[in-house]
């Protein structure tokens, strides 16, 4: 492919993401909303003007990253410490919830199977595809709707994170079973040394840019240091520890997070995601949908993924919410939240492919979750706010 088609699908994206987000938000939806379905417009699917390229799904990661980064930026760290354990219960529950409900689904379709075999382990597999949670589209939606740094943001953020270590554990000993080779107590300690890492570097790191921050207080210098950590974090965390690289630029907002300039740092980020990266990032999920080699049989077995994904999220996390003495409406906002799924299912159901325990046929369900999750989530979560009364935060 010439280099320069770059730039003519660069126009396309843009042009039409946001012509649709700010349709949606006619419409009273959630930005996102409109970007996912302009992705989904242009893509192979119907107009066939855009096709996902190495180049688009780079340039998406990077707007997941700087997403993700300005969520840590925009964290109060007094309320994550507080609602650390809680969302540790809550992660545990939206983990294991969907995994025995993604197990049973495929037995369910296509018979039970003895313990150790072929089709025992792609049943498990279905169900540690659902585990992931995709915190970026709740993110951009709880921003827009001005509730991310409440209690119930903060949670939901901090549950996504927790979720997607646990997820990742799980995925590891799955295949670890499938595969002699692999070691899963080698992933519990990089993940054990990762946060050890995080938690003796980030602080001689934020004691650094505390510094910097007195000495040139709302300089440019601060957020150009502060995107190179971001990016930074987010290698060391894949590179050397095997954790999802969007951890990685989470866990740099929250080390800044308690700056003087934290909101100044923010705002230039949300500058360069709401030009380029934030339009690509959310109409990429709509390009990867292909509607092509569809059965009737995958088609069912695509919609009961697509419910039983999202309600054992819901059920999962919401009712361990509320075992945390959250409140009703408060819990729902948290299983809704949790409920999204994007680049970290993609990842999972890759791997899947890469070590045969799951077949590209079922891939398509793993596309139509994250589509109709993306949609969804932003939709319901507007609704259960729009209820609040207004003495409430």
């Amino acid at each position: 492919m010439e280099a320069y088609v770059i730039f003519k699908d660069l126009a396309i994206i843009i042009v039409f993401a946001k012509f649709f987000g700010l349709l949606a938000r006619k419409l009273k939806a959630p930005q996102v909303v409109g970007e996912i379905i302009a992705g989904l417009l242009i893509g192979p699917s119907i107009l066939g003007l855009v096709q996902q390229t190495e180049f688009l799904t780079q340039m998406a990661e990077i707007g997941v990253i700087l997403l993700m980064f300005s969520a840590g930026l925009e964290t109060n760290l007094k309320d994550l410490l507080k609602t650390g354990p809680i969302a540790f219960l809550i992660a545990c529950a939206g983990v294991f919830v969907p995994l025995i409900g993604g197990t049973l689904l495929y037995m369910g379709f296509y018979g039970t199977a003895p313990w150790g075999s072929e089709k025992f382990y792609m049943a498990v597999f279905i169900g540690v595809i659902m585990t992931a949670t995709s915190v970026s589209i709740t993110v951009q939606s709880l921003k827009e709707l001005g509730k991310l740094k409440g209690k119930v943001g903060t949670t939901i953020l901090s549950a996504a994170i927790i979720d997607d270590v646990i997820g990742i554990i799980v995925l590891t000993f799955v295949v670890g079973v499938k595969n002699p080779e692999s070691n899963p107590g080698q992933v519990v300690l990089s993940t054990l040394l990762f946060f050890a890492f995080v938690l003796v570097v980030g602080f001689v790191l934020y004691k650094i840019f505390n510094k910097i921050d007195e000495k040139y207080p709302h300089t440019r210098r601060i957020p150009i240091l502060g995107l190179a950590l971001c990016f930074f974090f987010a290698y060391v965390a894949e590179k050397y520890f095997g954790i999802a690289d969007i951890t990685g630029a989470y866990v740099a907002g929250i080390i800044l997070c308690s700056l003087r300039d934290s909101d100044y740092i923010a705002n230039k980020m949300d500058t360069n995601s709401y030009m380029l990266f934030d339009p690509i990032f959310f109409a990429s999920i709509g390009l990867k949908t292909s509607i092509d080699n569809i059965d009737t049989n995958i088609l069912l077995f695509s919609v009961g993924f697509v419910i039983v994904a999202l309600v054992c999220k819901i059920v999962g996390c919401g009712l361990m919410a509320k075992v945390c003495r959250f409140s009703f409406p408060d819990s729902l906002k948290i299983g809704v939240g949790m409920m999204t799924r994007g680049e970290v299912a993609l990842i999972v159901a890759q791997k899947g492919l890469s070590v045969g325990l799951l077949t590209s046929v079922y891939f398509t369900s793993v596309i139509l979750l994250i589509i109709v999750s993306s949609i969804l989530t932003p939709i319901i979560l507007k609704i259960l706010y729009a209820k609040e009364k207004p003495c409430e935060t």
